[in-house]
């Protein structure tokens, strides 16, 4: 046997290299480091070479010695066998052609044979066959050992997006971990290193896209398709198309008028068809690959068609049309709704506007055209109902829209893992009568074709600010892969990928990870009704913070009630019916309506008594108490594993733990004392509450 961990794995721990950490902690047998001397190599191009390079680096950090590579040259005895089906199709791949068969594009197939003591690795093409090295390079970092390694392995989402909100001043809207790795005092960072980086972090998970701007394209940003910056734009595209990402551009509607001198961005006025057709094919000579264009329009003060009395269809294919001969795509926002709407507005109702604006609109769009849908109706709170949408468009095609970046959970100084929220997005089942199946049965085939996030990345060290953040980077690749995959399966990736495979830290940090989204919820906005919290930057309570506003975020509670009525009952707003049934009657029945989002649905008495026995504003308090509580014991489980863990990974967590049980008695203190003082209910276990 080969001993390749002559120091303790925590020894080689960066917080930069996130789950790609440059460590091998498994000892190998003589067979395999035999095999990992040798590489055939069946595969040509850009993204095969970088296969090989990650390939022979690994090789090196597991053996100390980099392996003999040949090319198209078949292997005399044990080694390991690379091939890109695509460009080589009748090159050896180590699988039958029944096997080689089940490989699709950017999937692959991973087996070592005893019989010959080859490892062999096969894509589908070029991408596939580099997403099956880096996966080889994670089932090492996890301790699985090369002899039991037979897996095969398709992406389920072909778009597997990475939206950044990064604005060329160098500032992140909604950005949490530093600032833009890309852009500076309105230029592009030259030194790209750490783009090169991040580009090969995302790679390793399979991310295939990534749009490098904010959506609320203003100011400078607006140039980027201009030659002002795309010569910039190409220099990063060629970064990531190493790494086999493809770059996407958000563009501001109104272009015409701010870069091309146009008095209208109506989209059906010919000056303005013009100027998209010319302004995007001088974009694609500088980037041929670009993925497209993301456009948010008539959102949130940004314009678009309907200030010309022209629809949301009207304007994407506009835009489509001239990506077109580009084998290109527009991804369109859905998140349009009334943000000026007057808070004695009882009967306009924030969560129905997506599904108003677009529904009616189902069949209008031409086929390169893509909408990007919110998970839920509001805007990425702790607790809301899966999105009406998904699936209901028959005649449109949709991506899904996630928030990596912590907007409302806690702004990466909390810990908040984002997988379990994401997989009750996948598996929730909308009962729709001709599109049967879960939300992940739609990614699975085809009626959703993508996912799209809003990325937690900024300049700090670590990436993303709070160190466990990084596992809703990961895990929000992992689940574009495959939906099929537990929160607690990439938790436990993660875990030993990133902190190694000491079985006291991977399981408690798992349960920490498991366990963060329900206390955070707890300490926050109770039952589904969101928003009670600092307007603008939206971080700390304040319960009536967005209640006289203009946003639509209301919670009406009063002395004797809280929520909102969404039925369709009398004086409901209806949003209910916007889902199928029996869907619709269930959030309908405030007796059968999942108890997490009642007050969501619902208007609903503090003495009414919960499913748990006690009554809602008992709820409220015990919930708030508990919040605090489970912080408390998760920062005692964190220092329990000091000594364990590499002291940067174990200290970067233990300051923002403590920040975040500050902040919990502040939220548990402002959330219990407002409903105490509003209803002149007390606590029924006597605990403090400071009215």
């Amino acid at each position: 046997m080969t001993d390749t961990t002559p120091r303790a794995a925590q020894d080689f721990y960066s917080e930069y290299d996130c789950w790609l950490q440059n460590r091998a902690t498994r000892p190998l047998g003589s067979r395999c480091v035999e095999a990992l001397g040798t590489c055939s190599v069946y595969a040509t191009g850009r993204l095969a070479d970088t296969a090989v390079s990650e390939l022979s680096d690994a090789v090196a950090r597991i053996t100390g010695n980099r392996p003999l590579c040949l090319y198209s040259d078949p292997l005399a005895g044990p080694g390991v066998l690379l091939s890109d089906l695509a460009a080589h199709p009748a090159a050896p791949t180590g699988f039958t052609p029944v096997e080689a068969s089940s490989i699709r594009a950017e999937g692959f197939r991973i087996r070592w044979s005893d019989a010959t003591g080859v490892l062999s690795i096969c894509g589908g093409n070029a991408a596939g066959l580099l997403y099956g090295v880096f996966r080889l390079i994670r089932l090492l970092g996890e301790n699985v050992a090369i002899e039991s390694i037979d897996l095969l392995e398709n992406p389920v989402s072909p778009l597997r997006i990475i939206n950044h909100w990064d604005n060329l001043d160098g500032s992140i809207e909604r950005g949490y971990a530093g600032r833009s790795i890309f852009y500076e005092d309105n230029a592009f960072i030259q030194d790209l290193g750490r783009a090169k980086d991040y580009a090969r972090l995302l790679a390793s998970v399979g991310i295939n896209t990534v749009c490098i701007n904010n959506v609320n394209v203003r100011g400078a940003s607006v140039r980027l398709i201009t030659e002002d910056y795309l010569p910039d734009v190409a220099r990063v595209a060629d970064v990531f198309r190493t790494y086999g990402i493809r770059l996407m551009l958000c563009v501001n509607f109104t272009s015409p008028v701010l870069i091309g001198g146009l008095e209208t961005a109506d989209p059906l006025h010919p000056d303005v068809v013009r100027f998209w057709a010319d302004q995007t094919d001088l974009v694609y000579r500088h980037i041929p690959d670009l993925r497209g264009f993301l456009v948010k329009a008539d959102s949130e003060f940004l314009p678009g068609p309907a200030a010309d009395g022209r629809t949301h269809a009207d304007g994407a294919n506009t835009i489509a049309r001239a990506l077109a001969p580009h084998g290109a795509i527009v991804i369109w926002r859905c998140f349009v709704y009334n943000c000026m709407q007057d808070w004695r507005d009882t009967v306009t109702d924030r969560p129905k506007a997506a599904y108003e604006n677009f529904m009616p609109l189902d069949g209008a769009f031409d086929g390169n055209v893509l909408l990007q849908i919110k998970n839920g109706p509001v805007d990425f709170q702790i607790r809301e109902p899966v999105s009406p949408l998904f699936g209901a468009m028959r005649h449109t095609r949709e991506i899904i829209e996630l928030q990596v970046t912590q907007e409302y959970t806690g702004q990466q100084k909390h810990l908040c893992y984002l997988l379990p929220l994401w997989k009750e997005v996948v598996d929730f089942d909308p009962q729709l009568p001709d599109c049967p199946g879960s939300v992940g049965a739609m990614l699975v085939n085809g009626t959703i074709e993508g996912i799209a996030g809003v990325v937690n990345v900024g300049l700090d060290r670590n990436w993303t600010g709070h160190t466990l953040a990084q596992a809703n980077l990961y895990g929000y690749a992992r689940l574009c892969w495959n939906p099929a995959l537990s929160a607690d399966e990439i938790a436990r990736e993660w875990v030993r990928l990133t902190l190694g495979n000491d079985p006291s830290v991977v399981s408690t940090v798992t349960a920490i990870l498991m366990n963060s989204r329900a206390t955070y919820e707890k300490y926050n906005a109770p039952l589904g009704i969101g928003w009670m919290c600092n307007p603008s930057y939206h971080y700390g309570p304040n319960v009536d913070g967005y209640e006289y506003a203009y946003w639509g975020t209301y919670h009406r509670a009063d002395h004797l009630a809280i929520g909102v009525d969404r039925t369709r009952a009398p004086g409901g707003t209806a949003y209910t019916a916007q889902y199928a049934e029996p869907v619709a009657a269930l959030y309908d029945d405030p007796a059968h309506c999942p108890e997490e989002l009642l007050l969501f649905f619902h208007r609903v008495p503090y003495d009414r008594y919960l499913r748990s026995g006690v009554t809602l504003i008992q709820h409220i308090y015990d919930t708030h108490f508990e919040g605090v509580e489970e912080v408390e014991a998760m920062i005692r489980e964190w220092d329990d594993l000091q000594g364990t863990l590499h002291p940067e990974a174990y200290k970067s967590v233990a300051e923002r733990l403590q920040t975040q049980l500050r902040d919990a008695c502040e939220w548990r203190d402002v959330v219990n004392t407002y409903f105490c003082r509003k209803t002149g209910i007390p606590d029924g276990k006597g605990r403090k509450i400071h009215t």
